[in-house]
């Protein structure tokens, strides 16, 4: 009998206090036009999902779905970010298709998506052929620079120098939300930019903040407060005190370093805009956050936000590997996995696919052919798969999750060994693969193709999605397109930074 999964959090309670808090900022206006920055992912906010069990991933996009009426959505993405090639670990894809595939949901939700602003703009070629992309699909497009004077020089910045430098984008509803693919996009900026152009025009305008995490009213320490440090090593994001808060109201907020540093800053700016003191007297006044409210089983959160926390050292241990960050970054990723008092191997599944391993080289055979993948079940059992000259470890542990799922013996066979032969053929004889080995895509639609006339694939078919959040782990790094189709079927996945080959490319 499958567990039910611990809840932590009511996502029901959440958009609806959160709407409400949205609302009254934007009545608090008195008819002014709010640019609300929104920090964190607006879609499929998995880390959300992960730290607070409960936590809609779309809740953030449902809850401005129920001010459609009010608001429209300008996606920030900063020209570097293009240029490098970053991307979103969750579903393996870089920063710029990201902005793509946020355009389609916002349209699915029934959205106004106003633009798309290319923030830090230097003329670079890789970001040029982006905006012309996006023009040629009829997306408005802007290009933001950086701003001159900032951040010191306040009268530079709010001049036709600085923010006068940027096109202002010609919006029309009293709500704008300002979000991007992640971190560093250039939301803030733009926002400000905005604010300067709207006053610059006659016109009143305000400014807010909805960032997730961290999570205001929970300890500094408090794991889930923890696990977004873990998440933003490469931002170099570290909670802290909001001393701002502490001094105007006496009480404790978390907020980060980056937003306590700048917070003088805008505050002059802001003033410096609008010729009026500033409504905010700290970084924490800035924010529309109700999570803290909504957490109901604060032990449930701190557990899945610890096994977060192993999460992002794992990932952090690959990019490392891989060339995608520094030995900075790396150890500040153990510091503080380290500092909640866990090791990697308190990740379940990380500690049975390495002693499959083991197992496997003391009985002789080579380290080449033994890459294994664990997989935690929703009953909680463990399901192990390994590769072979057919198919890569991931592929064998998925059809052994769904035969376990099924409740079909290990011996069945749910794929004709003539699919396999074929498909095999086809990679090396026609298409030229250097190997024949199977990924995770083409075993799974070699079971599908069985369905058509194998009862028992067919079952195996209709299982997979309940491998939805199941944790895994694998004993090599996945390949980019096998990580992408197991983030496609939800699992959460976890390599150790070992490559199945020497290769340099097909590795």
């Amino acid at each position: 009998m499958a567990l039910v999964p611990a809840k932590g959090f009511d996502a029901e309670k959440y958009i609806e206090e959160q709407s409400q808090y949205i609302l009254q900022r934007i009545d608090q206006g008195q008819g002014d036009r709010l640019y609300l920055e929104f920090g964190g992912k607006l879609v499929h906010d998995k880390h959300a999902m992960r730290v607070l069990p409960g936590f809609d991933e779309n809740a953030k996009i449902k809850l401005l779905q129920k001010m459609k009426d009010q608001a429209e959505v300008i996606i920030c993405i900063y020209a570097g970010d293009i240029t490098t090639n970053k991307t979103r670990h969750d579903f393996g894809i870089t920063y710029d298709l990201e902005v793509l595939r946020l355009i389609d949901t916002f349209r699915q939700y029934d959205l106004s998506v106003n633009s798309v602003v290319v923030t830090r703009y230097m003329d670079q070629p890789a970001v040029n052929m982006f905006i012309n992309k996006l023009e040629q699909r009829g997306i408005k497009t802007y290009k933001h620079f950086f701003t001159k004077g900032y951040p010191t020089d306040v009268d530079t910045i709010v001049s036709e120098e600085g923010y006068g430098a940027n096109p202002f984008i010609e919006v029309t509803k009293p709500l704008v939300v300002v979000t991007g693919p992640g971190g560093g996009s250039g939301k803030l900026a733009t926002c400000l930019s905005q604010l300067y152009h709207e006053y610059i025009n006659g016109k009143k305008a305000r400014y807010a903040k909805f960032e997730t995490f961290p999570v205001w009213n929970l300890p500094l320490k408090h794991p889930v407060n923890l696990a977004y440090e873990a998440a933003t090593v490469d931002l170099k994001d570290v909670n802290m005190i909001d001393s701002f808060h502490l001094d105007a109201y006496g009480d404790r907020a978390v907020n980060y370093n980056r937003d306590i540093e700048v917070f003088p800053v805008i505050k002059r700016i802001i003033e410096k805009i609008t010729g009026e003191e500033s409504e905010y007297k700290s970084p924490t006044d800035m924010g529309v956050n109700r999570v803290g409210t909504c957490i109901v089983d604060d032990k449930v959160c701190q557990e899945a936000a610890s096994q977060e926390i192993i999460r992002r050292f794992l990932i952090a241990k690959c990019d490392y590997k891989k060339g995608k960050i520094s030995s900075e970054e790396l150890d500040r990723s153990e510091l503080i996995m380290k500092e909640v008092g866990l090791s990697e191997t308190d990740r379940p599944v990380v500690l049975v696919a390495r002693n499959y391993v083991e197992d496997k080289r003391h009985r002789g055979e080579q380290f080449e052919n033994v890459v294994a993948m664990a997989i935690e079940m929703p009953d909680g059992t463990v399901v192990t798969g390994r590769s072979s000259d057919l198919m890569v470890a991931s592929a064998a542990a998925i059809l052994n999750a769904t035969k376990r799922l099924a409740r079909f013996d290990d011996e069945l066979l749910m794929i004709a060994p003539q699919v396999i032969e074929i498909t095999q053929k086809l990679k090396v004889e026609t298409l030229g693969y250097d190997r024949s080995r199977l990924s995770c895509e083409e075993v799974l639609m070699a079971l599908a193709i069985s369905a058509a006339n194998n009862p028992s694939a067919a079952v195996a078919m209709r299982k997979l999605p309940k491998l939805a959040n199941c944790r895994a782990h694998c004993t090599a790094i996945l390949s980019d397109r096998d990580e992408q189709v197991l983030s496609a079927l939800g699992l959460d996945v976890t390599c150790d930074p070992e490559y199945m080959t020497t290769n340099l490319y097909n590795h």
